[in-house]
């Protein structure tokens, strides 16, 4: 696949790299020459010192050839208009903008982005995308990841195996025995840096980071046997008051009738607009660094503080700040992609990375095969896939037993008509199922060759 990317900032280099490492011709482009340098020194694809929205710009970086464009630069305006343009001049199938600006995205506009008018496939907010992780995250507190699939209906939670972790050191065999009625799934496990699919006579250990897929119903109950029984926040204290944070309050005011929400905002002006916004949400004007503001709002009494600052410094210490305070637990978002191995001893309880958010939501659309779904694990080292089953492919209509899948890829569960399925070697695939699949990266393509419709695969 040929792809042009408009934007090599945070997002744009994680998407190049993705691709690159898939063997796919990528061509970025950027306005800052010191970041075009860096990606072309780094990453096996082409760099175009330019703008992104140039017609000229994007002739040399081959949008007549292109396949799609990926455009997340800064701008939203020009991240739309390179769309419009590799629309209107090269025909380029497929676009994708990142769009920021709430104002464009409101329902009122929603005819803005058609064919007729502003010609772009997939909008990506990561606003939104990242609001509504938080979110998740709040509703399962136990849970240091969680990705929804199937409608909803199926969630593949990355669970942290403490000291007191019940089944540590217990054959993954062995918990069907002792949880009969379970219909979860371990379908890949983090450790000391690496992520595998573990055999059945593999051990979880201390340390490690669980992935388990499971039926919706039965997440509070999978979190309980792993050890984490966690309630869910009554008390939530954000820190910074910007796009996703008065986002999360919003929504917590809407959802959670009986949660109580205070926000802390440094910018006086934002202070005084968010809380004209908000109704029951509590705004405070300070810095979420002072220990005295800390105190004004209670911080003591709160059940978790969620910091949604734009830096990453700030939501760490002021997470470390309101746990030494005696909040019970935080959360921090974390753009830097080298933070997250030390979440754990900065004294971060759990962590959101806007970067892998925004990459694992486009990342469905580079996908090939009918994919669906699409979320990239450990900085990419893994994805988790939900892609409809075809007739012609090799997993439909043979027990999962007989079904030679390779290392590295495991079904975590089928979704059939509304209904989930949690996979034993007797089940079997049939044709317009959804399959949920955890895969490492270098078996990804695999995956993609299993669901694609062509039959020149098989």
């Amino acid at each position: 696949m040929k792809v042009v990317i408009c934007g090599a900032g945070q997002v744009g280099y994680g998407i190049a790299e993705k691709l690159a490492l898939e063997q796919n011709d990528v061509s970025v482009i950027d306005s800052s020459p010191q970041l075009v340098n860096v990606i072309r020194d780094t990453l096996d694809v082409r760099g175009f010192v330019g703008h992104g929205a140039h017609p000229d710009v994007l002739a040399q970086a081959g949008a007549d050839q292109a396949d799609m464009i990926i455009a997340v630069t800064l701008y939203d305006e020009v991240n739309m208009v390179a769309c419009q343009v590799a629309h209107s001049l090269f025909n380029v199938p497929t676009k994708v903008a990142r769009v920021r600006a709430q104002s464009y995205l409101i329902s009122d506009n929603r005819n803005l982005f058609s064919r007729d008018n502003m010609p772009i496939d997939v909008i990506i907010s990561p606003e939104i995308e990242v609001g509504d992780m938080v979110l998740r995250r709040l509703l399962l507190p136990g849970a240091m990841e969680t990705v929804r699939f199937g409608d909803d209906n199926i969630i593949v939670v990355g669970i942290d195996c403490r000291a007191d972790c019940p089944v540590l050191n217990t054959p993954l065999r062995q918990l069907t025995g002792l949880f009969p009625d379970l219909n979860s799934v371990v379908v890949g496990i983090a450790r000391q840096g690496k992520i595998f699919v573990p055999r059945s006579g593999d051990m979880i250990r201390e340390g490690d980071l669980a992935y388990v897929c499971c039926k919706k119903d039965q997440v509070r109950r999978t979190l309980s046997i792993f050890g984490h029984e966690e309630p869910e926040a009554k008390r939530v204290l954000i820190a910074g008051g910007g796009n996703i944070g008065s986002y999360v309050a919003r929504h917590l005011e809407s959802r959670q009738i009986r949660t109580k929400v205070k926000i802390i905002e440094q910018s006086r002006e934002r202070a005084v607009r968010i809380a004209d916004e908000m109704r029951r949400t509590v705004v405070l004007h300070g810095s979420a660094l002072d220990q005295v503001v800390l105190q004004e709002a209670d911080v003591q009494d709160c059940d978790i503080a969620v910091a949604l600052t734009n830096v990453d410094e700030v939501n760490v210490l002021s997470c470390v700040m309101a746990k030494k305070m005696g909040c019970e637990r935080n959360l921090a978002l974390l753009n830097n992609s080298s933070y997250p191995a030390f979440a754990n001893a900065l004294g971060i309880d759990t962590f959101v990375n806007p970067r892998q958010v925004t990459i694992s939501k486009i990342l469905q659309h580079v996908r090939r095969g009918r994919i669906r779904s699409v979320h990239a694990l450990q900085n990419g080292a893994a994805e988790v896939i939900e892609a409809e089953a075809l007739e012609t492919s090799p997993l439909v209509g043979r027990p999962l037993r007989e079904i030679d899948l390779s290392e590295g890829i495991r079904i975590g569960a089928i979704y059939r008509r509304g209904e989930v399925i949690s996979p034993t070697g007797d089940d079997r695939v049939m044709a317009n199922d959804r399959v949920v699949i955890f895969a490492v990266a270098d078996k990804v393509r695999q995956v993609e060759q299993m669901f694609r419709v062509s039959l020149e695969f098989f």
